[in-house]
């Protein structure tokens, strides 16, 4: 197989992997906004749940880039990256709570699949 074509092959499962890591990360983050309203305290802070209502909306935007081959879905992964690292850490601070863990250990999955793809069509 000539080299080109195996990093296309490459290219296209890394994007297919952050594809599904956006989708999965966009699911858990809208789960976890009701999650957080039921809980409510610090959980349903609005600062946390506008976070989180970005970081869904920033990882199905990036999936839609990805999905239709836009030209520009590296810049919109790389503000993925951004918003869903931060997510994660605003997930964190909730302390010992499986939900909360458990979203921010998908942001963080999904923060770095975006990563490489922004810096793979850097």
């Amino acid at each position: 197989m000539p080299v080109q074509q195996l990093t296309l092959h490459q290219v296209n499962q890394e994007m297919q992997q952050c594809i599904q890591n956006c989708l999965d990360c966009h699911s858990i983050c809208l789960n976890t906004i009701g999650y957080c309203l039921q809980q409510g305290g610090h959980h349903a802070e609005p600062s946390h749940i506008k976070l989180l209502m970005d970081c869904t909306q920033s990882c199905q935007t990036s999936a839609d880039f990805m999905l239709r081959s836009s030209q520009f879905h590296a810049q919109f992964c790389g503000a993925c990256a951004q918003v869903c690292e931060q997510c994660a850490q605003d997930c964190d601070r909730m302390g010992n709570d499986s939900q909360m863990q458990a979203c921010a250990e998908m942001c963080r999955r999904c923060a770095e699949s975006c990563r490489q793809m922004a810096m793979a069509m850097a």
